[in-house]
């Protein structure tokens, strides 16, 4: 039981950086983004085509980084591969989403992100193929950290779970110690007002793209790393990124995190009782139980 509880809390870090961008798009613009998930492929295959690129620079960045499979290469990519990925998020947003906002509805919107998402997944598809990608070929080994419980950890889950919190504290400590923090703060609380007082309305909608791409390309690489880089990650990860989001509270960027782990905790968990193909479904309910105690969520609060 510990050593799924160790891997859902590892699987919850990943999910909890997808879904934070996703909270922050859904409370300032009020569309449900579908398309939020594919920004993870985005920013994995990005890093796996910077990767090769980086490391033709200098022989030495190939080389491994200590017990991890992950390459100095690769780790240098990840930065940028959030910058491509965020600047991608800002480009949707004004080729589509922008546009959709003006002449249609909040309904206009989720369909035009169901589109989005389905031209972004087979684009990828066409230009990499269908099969899975590895960042790396070698073998990360996984270290045993108790023999009763018996209890084994890769590496590479512990230096994603790091980075993962690493990304949440900047985040954090961007949102509540700046002025620019306060300010998607108050656009988020109440845009109207927040233009009024003097925050740029624009800038501030451009930011919230630009961080959640940043960080569903950080989840797309973590999960990269601890798994494949196959076209369809997307679509695997949407409704756990949901379920993450609508648990936490929408426009929650704590209730995101705290519901990213309770989704990975309990997805692994449910490997104890049922089989594989059920476990996706034990997320869900904690998610109607949650709503029905908390109807807006565990951190969330009603909206007019």
């Amino acid at each position: 039981m510990i050593q799924h509880l160790i891997d859902g809390v590892l699987v919850g870090a990943i999910i909890s950086l997808g879904a934070i961008g996703l909270t922050m798009v859904m409370h300032i613009l009020r569309f449900a983004n579908f398309s939020h998930a594919e920004l993870l492929s985005v920013g994995a295959y990005a890093a796996f085509v910077l990767g090769p690129l980086i490391a033709g620079l200098s022989g030495a960045l190939e080389a491994g980084i200590g017990p991890l499979s992950l390459s100095w290469a690769v780790a240098l990519a990840v930065p940028l591969a959030m910058a491509i990925t965020g600047a991608t998020a800002v480009l949707l947003d004004r080729i589509v989403f922008q546009r959709v906002r003006a002449k249609g509805g909040e309904l206009s919107m989720v369909f035009a992100s169901f589109g989005v998402a389905l031209v972004m997944r087979n684009v990828i598809g066409l230009i990499f193929g269908l099969s899975p990608h590895l960042y790396s070929r070698d073998i990360a080994f996984a270290q045993i950290i108790s023999y009763d419980p018996l209890i084994m950890v890769k590496p590479d889950q512990v230096a994603v779970l790091v980075l993962a919190l690493i990304l949440m504290l900047a985040l954090h400590l961007l949102l509540s110690r700046t002025t620019f923090g306060y300010s998607l703060r108050a656009v988020a609380e109440n845009p109207d007002l927040a233009q009024v007082t003097g925050v740029d309305l624009k800038a501030a909608i451009r930011a919230v793209w630009l961080i959640g791409g940043a960080l569903a390309a950080a989840a797309g690489v973590f999960y990269g790393l601890t798994n494949q880089i196959i076209p369809v990650m997307g679509r695997d990860l949407v409704l756990p990124i949901f379920a993450a989001t609508i648990a936490g509270g929408i426009g929650s960027v704590y209730g995101a995190v705290l519901g990213g782990f309770l989704v990975g905790i309990a997805g692994n968990l449910a490997l104890l009782v049922l089989p594989p193909g059920y476990t996706p479904s034990l997320p869900f309910v904690i998610i109607i139980a949650v709503l029905l105690l908390r109807p807006h969520g565990l951190f969330g609060e009603a909206r007019a």
